[in-house]
């Protein structure tokens, strides 16, 4: 498949050499998922040329003067991958190490995710290259507000609402949304989701990604008459959406084995306390260290004997290079694009099935979703009609997703991509292009 994919006109390799800004490792492997959907769906290259390549992008350097006087450029990045759909969604991500591939590729799966929920979006993503852990909460500010001056042409809430991701959370989002509405003269809550309650954020919101795992990880295992309770669970990344996951794991009768974050690993056979994993890790900042675990390597906890395992941290973290070393029954991934494109393979072959990115990730954009519908209409769900929204769309998309990979004979992730891009391609061909 993969040599099919490199030699078709509009493949990953044309896709490189016409958008070199976007040449990356990342970028390509979102390329390489695609077109093994757009092979199945036989989509020509002229629809294959409109749906990879992002259709804006906005590259600003923010001056910001710091704490101690100096002045420091930093870089901040919006991509829009589809314009298709409705108003682009997705994240702002505040990292050491971002550019604009990785937001090229985040933006792709983006668009997937919400095709494959039946949002109506495009995809989005952006954020600063910076380091959020060495700045104080006064520079943090003033990179926000500078980044949100900078980004309104190109915001708004029918045209690009951002959300938060890694490094940026409620606060960050409040920041944003005062910064537009000042500059439009009046509030304007549906410009960004993931808002605190106060100022019209959903309840529930922050807790959604992890939540929304679970419930399409419930749903898969209820499919191999499987029940949640008494599975044997490790989660590489113990932040917003693995300590959620966590927590709702551990209360619907599942054991965690091991828990990992930027600063160490621990590890119990026969179940980790969670609510004092998460007790200690929100007084010391990190599960290093509980003293009711053994500490491992980070790396280690990728090839531990478990049922599941739930990357929820970063890209790239099962490759060619451990996969065949993993010891687990199933790959639920919260986080996105944890797992290569060799690692789809090698997994494949060993018979361990991945609950893909694009479904199991996709509870944070589907409650985002539904605080922009609320943020136009100015009325407040419960949270508990949230939650019970949640489940019910992740439980659909699960169905689709199964009953396409059963009828094309293909992984979960290639019939999730068949889905979605099919809705995206369809969309696409009827609007045409214009000029």
């Amino acid at each position: 498949m993969r040599a099919a994919v490199a030699a078709r006109p509009g493949g990953a390799a044309a896709v490189s050499e016409r958008a070199p800004e976007w040449h990356t490792d990342l970028y390509r492997m979102a390329c390489d998922q695609f077109f093994r959907a757009a092979d199945r769906l036989d989509l020509d290259p002229d629809e294959c040329t409109r749906l990879t390549e992002p259709r804006r992008s906005l590259v600003v350097n923010l001056p910001i003067r710091m704490d101690d006087g100096a002045l420091v450029n930093f870089a901040g990045y919006r991509v829009q991958h589809i314009l298709t759909m409705g108003p682009t969604k997705g994240g702002l991500r505040y990292a050491p190490d971002l550019a604009l591939g990785q937001c090229a590729a985040l933006a792709m799966w983006m668009t997937w995710k919400c095709a494959l929920l039946g949002l109506p979006f495009g995809g989005a993503k952006g954020g600063v290259r910076c380091d959020p852990s060495r700045l104080s909460a006064e520079e943090i500010e003033r990179i926000t507000r500078r980044f949100a001056s900078e980004l309104g042409p190109v915001i708004g809430p029918d045209q690009d609402i951002p959300a938060p991701d890694m490094g940026t959370g409620e606060r960050e989002m409040a920041w944003l949304y005062d910064t537009y509405s000042q500059s439009a003269g009046h509030a304007v809550p549906a410009v960004v989701t993931g808002k605190p309650p106060a100022l019209g954020g959903t309840p529930g919101r922050r807790d959604a990604t992890g939540l929304g795992a679970v419930f399409a990880l419930e749903a898969a295992l209820e499919r191999r008459r499987s029940p949640l309770a008494g599975q044997r669970c490790a989660i590489q990344g113990f932040g917003n959406v693995g300590s959620v996951a966590a927590a709702e794991l551990h209360a619907r009768g599942a054991k965690l084995v091991a828990v990992s974050d930027v600063d160490g690993a621990i590890a119990d056979p026969a179940g980790l306390d969670i609510p004092a994993v998460l007790a200690w890790s929100g007084e010391h900042g990190s599960v290093a260290e509980y003293p009711e675990a053994e500490a491992i390597p980070r790396d280690a906890l990728l090839e531990l004997p478990c049922d599941v395992l739930i990357p929820a941290a970063m890209e790239h973290q099962i490759t060619a290079d451990n996969a065949a070393r993993l010891r687990c029954r199933m790959v639920a991934e919260a986080a996105n694009g944890p797992t290569t494109p060799a690692a789809d393979e090698i997994l494949a072959d060993r018979g361990i099935p991945i609950l893909p990115d694009v479904l199991a990730g996709g509870g944070g954009v589907t409650v985002s979703y539904f605080e922009w519908v609320q943020g136009h209409q100015r009325y407040i769900w419960s949270p508990s009609e949230v939650q019970e929204r949640l489940r019910v769309q992740m439980r659909s998309a699960l169905a689709e997703v199964l009953a396409t990979s059963d009828g094309l004979g293909v992984d979960l992730r290639t019939g999730a991509l068949v889905v979605a891009v099919r809705r995206v391609a369809e969309a696409a061909k009827l609007r045409a292009v214009y000029p």
